[in-house]
């Protein structure tokens, strides 16, 4: 029962009602009646109805939450709330009001707070295995951010145009952006900019509330391409990412604008190293860096990381567990693109690509983002290892097909 609803049993002002059903409807279910007297008369606060009457219609869906979310499990956890409040129904209202494309299996769930991993296990396990490649409920996440262990890295930026690497963190205590109120969202942002602020060298820089910037502040990030604006996909605002926006949403960069920070926007934060050019291993160096940097003053203020040994760190989309991170590069590949093979030699490197406008968009001159496909059950260090090798091989192709050679011998297995 919720605080509110303790209140009003403590004053005496709630009348549960309680009423049987009378008999089955045509379709087999039994319903908790109330008569329409006692609605009038303002004598009954709710109405409970059983699980089954609740089910969300998901026969059309194709996402990862309705292959899993059986009737049987709907009723057991729809009775389970966790300590901050949050309910199944709000972690899966943005896979029942999205149903997903045919071609494109979306997660279709969120956590409201990192304890929906635990509380809502039953469907969260069987979510992260399917979405994580087989990552089971026993198995351990490796952590690695020390970017000496790094091999290479220096790709050939005439081919490569940029690198970056993201990753987000989240305050634990704080409920996560679909759930959190907005004292808890203002709290984030104290936290992470008083955080910041006391950057040093390299990484010394300065935040921009959305709410406050000037126009010309607004014009520079929009030039920057730093800006992040408010979410308009369903996904996004089905899982009410979008509420109270711009309040307490900002943007943090050093003075070289290589290092940022965005704060409230799908998670707390979302930490990016980039730079033009093909040097990983300097960009994934400046990361973790700036990553151990802010965490350790984050801890100064009396607040740590939302992590455990089989997860490692928890983000809003179960997508972004373990690591959250994508280590991605804008890379010229227009002859191997047009080679019907790509798609299976960028599942065999375990990388995606996207058009450098984002996800779903297309490629322009040939050019694309490409990037890891894996977040959980493997480390940093080997997952931007895994780009870089990944993506030397891919230029290493593009090369011989310019001169009209086969790429056979350098297929992956």
């Amino acid at each position: 029962m919720t605080s509110f609803g303790r209140a009003l049993l403590a004053n005496g002002n709630l009348k549960k009602v309680t009423l049987f059903a009378a008999a089955a409807t045509s379709i087999g279910l039994g319903l908790a009646y109330a008569s329409r007297q006692q609605v009038q008369a303002g004598k009954m606060s709710t109405v409970t109805f059983p699980p089954s009457m609740n089910f969300p219609d998901l026969k059309n869906h194709n996402n990862v939450m309705a292959s899993h979310l059986t009737p049987a499990i709907y009723a057991e956890l729809s009775k389970r709330v966790t300590p901050n409040g949050c309910t199944l129904d709000e972690c899966i209202q943005t896979g029942v009001d999205n149903p997903g494309h045919p071609f494109i299996k979306t997660v279709g769930m969120v956590a409201g707070d990192e304890e929906c991993y635990e509380v809502f296990k039953e469907l969260m396990d069987p979510v992260i295995d399917e979405r994580h490649n087989g990552y089971k409920p026993d198995d351990l996440h490796p952590t690695d951010l020390d970017s000496s262990k790094i091999r290479g890295g220096h790709l050939d930026s005439e081919y490569v145009l940029s690198s970056r690497v993201r990753t987000g963190r989240s305050i634990r205590g704080l409920s996560l952006p679909p759930h959190c109120n907005r004292a808890e969202r203002r709290m984030v942002e104290s936290v992470v900019v008083r955080a910041l602020s006391k950057l040093q060298g390299e990484l010394s820089g300065k935040y921009y509330p959305l709410a406050k910037m000037t126009e010309e502040e607004q014009q520079q990030l929009i030039d920057d391409h730093f800006l992040f604006d408010k979410p308009v996909s369903p996904l996004l605002t089905c899982a009410g990412m979008a509420r109270d926006w711009p309040d307490a949403r900002g943007i943090w960069h050093n003075d070289s604008k290589n290092f940022l920070v965005w704060i409230n926007e799908e998670d707390h934060t979302r930490l990016i190293s980039m730079e033009k050019g093909g040097n990983m291993h300097g960009v994934f160096e400046r990361f973790c860096q700036g990553l151990n940097q802010v965490e350790s003053l984050i801890k100064e203020e009396g607040w740590e990381y939302m992590w455990n040994e089989h997860l490692g760190y928890i983000l809003t989309c179960p997508s972004n567990l373990g690591t959250g991170l994508r280590a991605g590069v804008h890379v010229k590949l227009p002859n191997l693109s047009n080679d019907p093979r790509f798609d299976e030699i960028l599942d065999k490197l375990r990388l995606q690509k996207r058009g450098t406008g984002g996800v779903d968009t297309a490629s322009t001159g040939g050019i694309f983002d490409i990037s890891n496909l894996d977040r959980l059950g493997q480390s940093e260090v080997q997952l931007v290892q895994r780009v870089i090798d990944g993506v030397d091989l891919l230029i290493k192709m593009e090369k011989m097909l310019e001169r009209n050679r086969s790429i056979n011998h350098l297929m992956p297995k």
